[in-house]
């Protein structure tokens, strides 16, 4: 029975995507249609109903809206701009050094926003300009923006590691916050590595000299907007507050120092609210489609199924975490990241605490090969949008982020198997 379950479940959600239903649709029904070889038919949908309430029926869930407003208000407040001219002063002298701008730009945005689309998007639209001023290819400018953009998912706070938290049972937000630093921070310096000799290829020049005065001014200037990490990740960390209420922090934060920006204009705030509530109801819905996934999966024993499957093609601990990276990473690439790590991580979680995985450092690993995925055709969000933002399709600026994929992917591995990468910060703080 739970090898008829298991064909009927993939087959006919591969069967709706094809036909090109959306991917929360084409599970809901799939879940659905397996329900139904189990139960009768107004069981199944009682069960189904109520599981998808219940799914998202979670006060740490309501972190996710929270930290996407948060973002959005400082997209829209000037916030991103500072950042940006602070990352100017730590990489402006090297060779391409506005696509290392870019780069570190996105790890301060991305972190605070807690979005790979937005941290392109709103990198994208100011670094292009300056760019194509300095006379950069604009497929060399929108690589080096999309290939770094989702190393703020993996750098704290992140609604990519609330999920998993929530999935799979409880693991410490705290915990995930902390030990995504390291990994993200590596990600950020590969992506400028790659920036660097491809820069030294094409002649680009780093940025002229900013004065001590100068440098002193931009960073104090982007002093209170870089305090927003360290206020919600420091609250969160030592205790003060849940990562819920840490994201409430950081919209009143970005709310107060946008209106002392003054670049947050109150007639902007309905527009903020309604761009809020479309990537909330498209999260949610992913989630709560995703959780009736689960407990069909669950009912019907899938998940110990599968791990008994690929645990009896070998006991080799290292042969299964490839193979475990290599599902994810083709997973990554046609598939978002939200429903990804909510279906697959009932399936993979328990491989991983059979070879004795940590649940912190699992969860890095998952995260890690979606965000490449982010970046990966045919379904990366965030390369169609640095692709659109940086005036390039996305078949031209492909092959400038093959350099790219292949210094991520080793550090794929490394983050794999080194596991003190992901586990050092969080044991140091007791976590």
């Amino acid at each position: 029975m739970t090898l008829v379950a298991g064909l009927v479940l993939f087959i006919s959600f591969f069967v709706f995507l094809f036909y090109g239903l959306p991917i929360a649709i084409s599970i809901i029904l799939s879940s659905i249609i397996t329900l139904l070889l189990i139960l009768p038919f107004d069981v199944t949908i009682a069960t189904a109903a109520q599981r998808m309430v219940t799914g998202i029926d979670d006060f740490t869930m309501l972190a996710i809206p929270l930290f996407v407003l948060a973002g959005i208000i400082m997209n829209n407040g000037g916030i991103a701009f500072r950042l940006v001219n602070f990352a100017k002063v730590l990489v402006g002298r090297l060779p391409g050094s506005l696509a290392h701008t870019n780069t570190v730009g996105n790890m301060l945005f991305g972190s605070i926003s807690g979005s790979s689309v937005a941290a392109a998007a709103a990198m994208g639209r100011i670094m292009g300009p300056m760019e194509k001023a300095q006379g950069y290819k604009k497929e060399y400018s929108a690589a080096a923006n999309i290939a770094s953009a989702p190393s703020g998912l993996l750098i704290p706070p992140s609604s990519l590691l609330i999920v998993y938290s929530l999935v799979s049972g409880g693991t410490s937000i705290a915990a995930l916050f902390i030990a995504g630093y390291i990994p993200g921070i590596l990600w950020g310096v590969c992506c400028m590595i790659v920036a660097f000799f491809m820069a030294k290829k094409h002649g680009y020049k780093g940025s002229e000299k900013i004065s001590w005065k100068d440098k002193l001014f931009l960073f104090l200037d982007a002093i209170p907007s870089l305090l927003l990490i360290v206020i919600v990740i420091g609250g969160i960390v030592v205790g003060v507050f849940t990562a819920t209420e840490g994201a409430a922090v950081a919209v009143l934060y970005a709310t107060v120092l946008s209106l002392i920006y003054k670049s947050l204009k109150i007639k902007n705030i309905p527009s903020i609210i309604k761009e809020t509530a479309e990537i909330t109801g498209m999260i949610l819905f992913l989630i709560t489609a995703s959780a009736l996934f689960s407990l069909v999966m669950s009912y019907t024993g899938l998940p110990e199924a599968i791990s008994k499957s690929i645990i009896s093609l070998t006991d080799n601990p290292i042969l299964l975490l490839l193979l475990m990276n290599v599902i994810l990473l083709i997973i990554g690439t046609f598939m978002d990241i939200t429903p990804a790590v909510l279906i697959f991580t009932p399936i993979f979680l328990p491989i991983s605490e059979a070879i004795g995985l940590d649940p912190i450092h699992f969860g890095i690993i998952i995260a890690f090969n979606l965000c490449i995925g982010n970046i990966t055709p045919p379904v990366g969000s965030a390369l169609f949008v640095g692709a659109s933002v940086g005036g390039v399709r996305v078949e031209s600026v492909f092959k400038y982020l093959l350099p790219y994929f292949a210094i991520l992917i080793i550090l794929l591995l490394v983050i794999t198997f080194i596991p003190q990468l992901s586990l050092f910060l969080p044991k140091l703080l007791g976590l």
